[in-house]
């Protein structure tokens, strides 16, 4: 596959709610009238049999169009989006998908992102206990409006030790898979507190 004769950020996915859709919130410009959006966790297991827990946002019309519920199998066709948190609670940079196309399906389940972007950090390249690569990459990828969305990324093996060889600002196409981790954070009063990361776990790229 050719992953340069892609748009810059497409995400395809098939997965089951794990909920029922609920409101998120209001925004729209200073001329126009404020647009309704929802969300909803979209569940999709590995081939591993791990399951990924993804946030979907999406416009209240787009939903209207597609009668999904918990339970429902949809396939959903959008990209992936982040902004930072500046509430101070969670995680700092809140990363979810947003649909812009949603409709109820049977295919199998599908977890596919294809990313275009420049790397806006240098790679960091290091070894789990058990002496396998890992680089986590920070690309950043053009959105409309002179925006960017900064997606975290982790390659494996031979493709971490490619990775790691970039240099701050190289224009890399990837194609990979949005996947959930669970973690704990250690406060400042020395509580533990359970967060969830996510990041695209690289399977191509050039």
């Amino acid at each position: 596959m050719d992953i340069y004769n892609l748009t810059d950020n497409r995400a395809d996915l098939v997965g089951t709610l794990s909920a029922p859709p609920s409101f998120s919130h209001k925004a729209g410009g200073p001329n126009s009238p404020a647009a309704e959006y929802w969300r909803f966790p979209l569940s999709i297991t590995r081939l591993s049999g791990a399951e990924d827990v993804l946030n979907i946002i999406t416009a209240k019309e787009t939903l209207e169009g597609c009668p999904a519920e918990a339970g429902s199998r949809v396939r959903i066709s959008g990209e992936v989006r982040t902004f930072n948190n500046k509430s101070g609670a969670g995680s700092k940079l809140v990363i979810s998908v947003y649909a812009r196309v949603i409709g109820l399906t049977d295919e199998d389940e599908r977890n596919i992102v294809q990313l275009r972007g420049k790397l806006c950090k240098a790679p960091n390249l290091r070894r789990t206990p058990m002496g396998r690569e890992i680089c986590d990459i920070m690309l950043a990828v053009n959105r409309r409006y002179e925006r960017s969305d900064y997606i975290p990324c982790i390659a494996w093996g031979r493709i971490a030790a490619q990775a790691a060889l970039w240099d701050l600002g190289e224009s890399v196409a990837i194609s990979g898979r949005l996947q959930s981790r669970t973690y704990n954070k250690v406060l400042e009063d020395g509580s533990s507190e359970e967060r969830t990361a996510y990041e695209v776990s690289v399977v191509e790229l050039e």
